[in-house]
């Protein structure tokens, strides 16, 4: 084990390396002039002054080849230097760590309750194939993949802010302001966890030392718990830092909807605005957090796992 976290850790600086040339460059496909977007996301001026432009390159160090740009920017990112934001004229970091607090705040209570309400019922439809909770989780799971987040969001937000006005809508900071969010978030991972446990476990149920384990007298729910379900978990544990990434990633809808200042917030503002040093470091940042989440998923997962654990070279 001591060997497959050297290797994870060896390759996180190469997939850093990796999602820094990308972030740099897919911008720059687009065939735009940096220096005139620039200009318009602080202006909005179609047809600025060439003067005022060359000397936008200038400051920016836009007048150089792309490597002396690659070049100078990765060294300030190496020294913490995310840059300064085009329309703001702050430094990103002073915009980009508040953010990303909120949005794994967000992601991390979302992915809770997701394993919190997608286990147990995975392990418990399992428990008897084709009955009525089967059914139940079934319908529901393939309602929480297919439901789109804003559809799901805007009928919450319905419900129990205007229709019953018992949360509020919009906002961050208080407990009942995080509930929707939450539950909007945690929709499409609970689904997915729910039928990855029923399937893992209904193959756990079906291997010979479970026979075995029932043959001795043991309770078909110490049986169905203590083996199909930690199998289960194991599975469920070994791509949360999946699950993690795609919830820091996919936070865009939720946080515009529900007017939280999070990452997501942070990136759709700065699209928009055509802020690219704000967009370049959120994304960097949202593959940095999936990436270390995915190793200490899958160290957790070899941890509750022996069998697995003893395997890996």
């Amino acid at each position: 084990m001591t060997a497959l976290v050297a290797r994870r850790l060896l390759a996180l600086p190469l997939v850093a390396v990796a999602a820094a040339v990308l972030v740099f460059l897919l911008p720059r496909f687009s065939g735009q002039d940096t220096a005139l977007a620039i200009l318009r996301s602080r202006t909005g001026e179609s047809d600025p002054d060439p003067a005022v432009l060359a000397a936008l390159r200038e400051e920016y160090g836009l007048d150089g080849s792309w490597w002396d740009q690659f070049t100078g920017w990765a060294g300030a990112l190496l020294r913490g230097d995310l840059g300064i934001s085009w329309t703001s004229r702050t430094p990103v970091s002073g915009l980009l760590w508040p953010a990303l607090g909120v949005s794994l705040t967000l992601a991390v209570a979302a992915l809770m309750l997701a394993a919190l309400v997608g286990i147990p019922l995975g392990v418990r439809a399992a428990r008897r194939p084709g009955g009525r909770l089967d059914r139940v989780l079934t319908t529901g799971s393939v309602l929480g993949v297919a439901i789109p987040e804003f559809v799901l969001g805007t009928a919450l937000v319905l419900a129990f802010a205007v229709t019953v006005p018992v949360l509020p809508a919009t906002g961050w900071g208080g407990v009942d302001q995080a509930v929707l969010p939450v539950v909007t978030l945690a929709a499409f991972p609970a689904a997915l966890a729910a039928q990855l446990v029923r399937a893992e476990t209904l193959d756990a149920l079906a291997r010979p030392h479970v026979a075995v384990a029932r043959s001795k007298g043991i309770s078909d729910g110490r049986v169905l718990w203590r083996h199909g379900g930690r199998l289960a978990l194991t599975s469920v544990t070994s791509l949360s830092g999946l699950f993690l990434g795609g919830l820091l990633g996919g936070s865009v809808v939720v946080e515009v909807l529900f007017a939280i200042p999070g990452l997501g917030r942070l990136l759709y503002d700065a699209v928009l605005g055509q802020d690219l040093p704000v967009v370049q470091a959120g994304l960097l940042a949202i593959v940095l957090v999936a990436a270390v989440a995915g190793i200490l998923a899958e160290l957790l997962a070899l941890a509750l796992d022996p069998v697995a654990r003893g395997a890996v070279r």
